[in-house]
């Protein structure tokens, strides 16, 4: 596999060896072993997660507050432009964020750790995203950040289309006022 940095230097972007031919084509979507050794992370993944959704869907910025996720995406089916944002305020790379587009043509995963908001855009007519994550939900912690918030400026490629948003997403909050990670992921604190 290859490794690819990012803008902010825990989020990763990683190719995998893709083998094909006029039948098809077979890769390794995850090897404990080959990730450990090419990331050097010691993660272990208890959940996957299935989601698919429609062109326009915007899902985020979500992360969990307590028992946070690290997440290791993925498209099988479509596109997205996917974003992970570092909410960790000791962090030098605190309110920045990095996107990625994500399709069963390029195979690309993004590795988003624990202590990051995390959001995708589809971006083809439907989407089926599968991701990896190192602790269980928990929807009682759950938060959501606007995605639109201007402190971030993210740039989503929506292209014309208007951002379709669960009632969730719609209730997100702006950084400033949204509970963040202190010193370590495990603890939280609101913004003073």
């Amino acid at each position: 596999m290859k490794i690819i940095a990012t803008a902010i230097p825990d989020v990763l972007i990683i190719e995998p060896r893709v083998f094909g031919d006029a039948r098809g084509f077979f890769f390794e979507s995850f090897n404990q072993q080959a990730f450990r050794a090419a990331t050097g992370l010691d993660v272990a993944f208890v959940q996957d997660n299935h989601s698919r959704s429609a062109q326009g869907v915007l899902r985020g910025l979500h992360y969990q507050i307590e028992q946070p996720q690290g997440k290791l995406v993925r498209v099988v089916r479509g596109a997205v432009f996917d974003v992970a944002v570092d909410l960790r305020q000791a962090s030098p790379t605190f309110g920045q964020w990095v996107g990625v587009e994500l399709s069963e043509e390029n195979h690309r995963q993004l590795w988003v750790p624990a202590g990051f908001g995390h959001g995708f855009l589809t971006l083809s007519e439907t989407a089926d995203f599968l991701y990896k994550t190192t602790d269980y939900y928990a929807p009682a912690f759950e938060r959501c950040i606007a995605w639109n918030d201007p402190a971030l400026g993210i740039e989503w490629p929506l292209n014309g289309l208007s951002a379709l948003l669960s009632q969730k997403d719609q209730a997100g909050v702006l950084l400033a006022n949204a509970e963040i990670f202190g010193p370590s992921p495990i603890l939280s604190q609101p913004v003073a």
